[in-house]
């Protein structure tokens, strides 16, 4: 059945305090961890890791023959699986981490996979989780950008990227998608490992429950969780599949004791909140954060979550929980998105007993190295004001993100014609976001003994609308990933297959080593608390000051008087 186009408002949504896309959801079918299971301790790899079916990290082979690659197989905890091999690189896609949460386990901590006999088909991806698709995109996020294929409540799957010819202990790229924490998918096309593997690493990415599903609280779920984190399903699937790759990795060549969190928006969000969560604990050793501050969607507490998760049942027509696990995932998401609670993570007590703008940014249990920044136009979809030539515009703009000191920041933004006016708006909401950063980077440096990596990421990615949204949210993501060829029709240059060739270096040196610097690229400094310098990525890399020095003293005054700045 079709599915309407979704009306992103994921700026106005981010001032509602959680990042969340309107959609508009017509069908389709979505599926938790029991608590002894979710709760117990990280078991000993699994013999995966060295049995003669899965070798020590490089996995049997069957099938050889002229000009045809072999079929991967690895075991697994649940059984053996057969990939595909492709280029060089071996990928298993569709792995389950978790039993379908459906029926009587919607709304309930993910439960353990089902093991399986003889070898499963681990060539194609999963359904992503129940949302609402496009897939020829929207906005400036054109189809590789979207997910692609079916959703279903069944939908915990996560998929494997990893060297054909491979040794043990290679790093691995957790990878948590964004979207608002109401779409997207681990087998959205730019989010293909295949290019990064090449590198000599392991990539995984994963699909986590979203949006109602996702991230509802009722009084009843509160009741029946008896000691389990009372919400938070996408965060709880999230350290279900850490712990999955804890006892699995080494299959396929990875070293658990070397994995990279990472995220981009509200994938970026879940980073930081799994570093706040004592149940994420030892699961990863660096993180990675894009375009994603803890304050884009702070965590509410349970108690307001969950009167908003009663009116979210009244709207549809139901009183218990019994009723609202009676309801398809289609009639759960009908009707307009102004009639659904903005779902997101929530203060729980047990997953997230804060958030990390509460309990501190960073956290004694999961200090690790950091890259963090953000797109030099992040706002170029989400803001009416971008780009625009209006004075009034300007000024509303100025009076609503500093509010009684927008006269000092005026006299920073001087425009006295439209194409000046136009550049000044663009600005103030680039450095709206620089100031975000900075704020987390002050207290950031203040906790942790562990260097953090700022950037500013300003190519512009080329297309039909790249003049209208320039360097939009996610555009950084195909260079890091090394997918331009997921969409050909943009039109590509040596230029951006060089940025892409510099941002996949920076990466992969960080998720190996946790420092960004790689040879032959300019050096890369951590932000220091007296000098919190960021590296400018894209067309001519360098390292800058992260706000020039008049606008750091005024977003200082702005911050001396208890004011938060938003990435949006």
């Amino acid at each position: 059945m079709a599915v309407s186009a979704p009306t992103l408002s994921f700026s106005a949504s981010l001032r509602r305090r959680h990042v969340c896309a309107r959609v508009r959801v017509a069908t389709g079918v979505l599926a938790g961890i029991s608590i002894a299971w979710f709760a117990m301790a990280l078991p000993a790899t699994s013999s995966a890791g060295t049995s003669a079916d899965a070798g020590t990290g490089t996995g049997a082979r069957t099938g050889a023959g002229i000009g045809v690659e072999p079929t991967p197989i690895v075991r697994v905890s649940t059984g053996l699986l057969a990939g595909v091999t492709r280029r060089g690189v071996d990928r298993f896609l569709g792995i389950p981490y978790a039993a379908p949460p459906i029926g009587p386990d919607r709304w309930r901590s993910p439960q353990p996979p089902a093991s399986w006999s003889g070898t499963r088909s681990a060539d194609h991806f999963g359904a992503s989780c129940w949302q609402a698709v496009t897939p020829q995109g929207f906005g400036p996020w054109t189809h590789e950008y979207v997910v692609q294929g079916p959703v279903s409540e069944d939908c915990l799957f996560l998929n494997v990227w990893t060297p054909a010819r491979r040794g043990a202990r290679l790093p691995v790229l957790f990878w948590i998608h964004g979207g608002g924490f109401t779409q997207g998918s681990g087998s959205v096309p730019i989010y293909d490992g295949s290019a990064l593997a090449s590198r000599g690493i392991v990539v995984v990415t994963v699909n986590y429950r979203l949006g109602a599903l996702g991230f509802l609280a009722y009084p009843a779920l509160t009741h029946e969780a008896h000691g389990a984190p009372p919400g938070n399903y996408g965060l709880q699937d999230l350290i279900a599949a850490l712990r999955w790759l804890h006892r699995n990795v080494q299959a396929f060549g990875g070293d658990p004791a070397a994995i990279t969190l990472a995220g981009q928006s509200a994938g970026a969000v879940a980073v930081h909140d799994l570093i706040a969560s004592p149940l994420a604990s030892g699961l990863f050793a660096r993180a990675i954060a894009e375009s994603g501050l803890p304050n884009v969607a702070p965590a509410v507490s349970l108690a307001q979550a969950e009167r908003a998760g009663e009116a979210f049942a009244r709207s549809r027509g139901v009183t218990s929980l019994e009723a609202l696990r009676a309801l398809t995932p289609a009639q759960l998401m009908a009707g307009p998105a102004r009639s659904a609670p903005p779902f997101a993570p929530i203060e729980d007590g047990v997953l997230l007993p804060k958030s990390p703008e509460t309990a501190g940014i960073a956290s004694p249990l999961n200090d690790t190295p950091i890259l963090i920044g953000m797109n030099a136009d992040e706002d170029s979809a989400f803001s009416t004001a971008f780009g625009t030539a209006s004075q009034t515009a300007l000024q509303t703009l100025l009076r609503q993100t500093y509010g009684a000191l927008a006269p000092l920041f005026a006299k920073l933004y001087p425009a006295s014609t439209d194409a000046g006016r136009a550049r000044a708006v663009r600005q103030i909401l680039r450095d709206r976001g620089l100031a975000s950063l900075y704020s987390w980077a002050r207290r950031r440096l203040s906790q942790s003994r562990r260097p953090a990596y700022g950037y500013l990421y300003e190519h512009i990615e080329p297309g039909p609308q790249s003049a209208r949204y320039r360097v939009f949210h996610s555009s950084e993501i195909p260079y890091i990933f090394g997918t331009l060829g997921a969409a050909p029709e943009r039109g590509f240059t040596d230029r951006d297959r060089r940025v892409a060739r510099e941002m996949s270096n920076r990466w992969v040196s960080f998720i190996e080593t946790g420092d960004p610097n790689a040879p032959g690229l300019p050096r890369w400094p951590p932000m220091r608390a007296g000098d919190p310098r960021i590296m400018q990525l894209g067309d001519a890399p360098h390292p800058r000051p992260l706000l020039p020095a008049r606008k750091l003293r005024a977003v200082r005054e702005f911050l001396a008087k208890g004011r938060k700045p938003g990435l949006f």
